[in-house]
């Protein structure tokens, strides 16, 4: 409910081929805290470029509080109390969202197929789908990611190709165990790369103390190499050798 006590104007651009999300994000937050809103629309570029120049700012929208000029949509959020996102910022969140989905992703089709979600299928398929999905997101920009990967990867460091390499051999390997199917080949490929990656990223993290970016959700995420960046390589050795011994035991 709106108080009307609490007015705010603001200045967004609305125009016929582009409506600015920063100001609708800016009038949804300002009325989801109470505020009226006096909505002004610059709906040509020549009158948000008055504007901008009238007022001394270098972009829209613009929030004015009580007569006061609060800014823009993460200005607002900091005057109302609010953290502003930081694009800059290192979080772990992208790979949390991939193993979150793919666990779900590997409990649904379990239970689909068994009648039980908690199955030991379920885990693999967890591991296999995580690849896969890792694997998509590297392949958004294979030239971004190979490159990035260079920073920390021993073996990609004397083979430039193996950057290149490297997602395809985790999304086949990944498809192969989530299908049940020649283990021989997916579980050392799966053994191989994760043993590599595993290694350079203990030596990048802990032995070399170096703070870089990984690679692991391809080259535009601010993910932290670390403890989770590890878990992707030690999750594809775990599955090659559980694999691997299953097959032994059923061969």
């Amino acid at each position: 409910m709106t108080d009307p006590a609490k007015h705010a104007v603001l200045y967004r651009m609305v125009m016929p081929e582009h409506v600015c999300p920063w100001g609708l994000k800016a009038r949804h937050l300002l009325r989801s805290k109470g505020f009226t809103v006096d909505d002004h629309w610059l709906e040509t570029r020549e009158a948000n470029d008055a504007f901008k120049a009238e007022h001394g700012v270098k972009t829209t929208p613009q929030v004015f509080i009580d007569g006061v000029r609060v800014g823009g949509y993460e200005d607002l959020r900091r005057h109302l109390g609010l953290k502003a996102p930081d694009p800059q910022a290192k979080t772990y969140g992208p790979v949390l969202a991939v193993f979150a989905v793919t666990a779900l992703m590997a409990l649904a089709v379990s239970h689909a197929a068994f009648g039980s979600a908690l199955t030991f299928r379920a885990l693999e398929w967890f591991i296999g789908l995580s690849m896969m999905a890792l694997a998509m997101l590297k392949l958004q920009n294979l030239e971004t990611f190979s490159t990035m990967f260079l920073n920390y990867d021993l073996l990609a460091k004397r083979w430039i190709p193996y950057g290149k390499v490297y997602p395809f051999a985790e999304l086949g390997a990944g498809a192969l165990m989530v299908a049940g199917v020649l283990t021989w080949l997916s579980a050392p490929v799966a053994l191989f790369i994760g043993g590599v990656g595993a290694i350079s990223v203990f030596k990048a993290v802990y032995l070399d103390k170096r703070e870089l970016k990984c690679a692991c959700v391809g080259g535009s995420g601010n993910v932290p190499l670390g403890f989770l960046s590890l878990t992707e390589n030690l999750m594809m050795i775990a599955m090659a050798v559980w694999m691997g011994v299953m097959a032994l035991q059923h061969g």
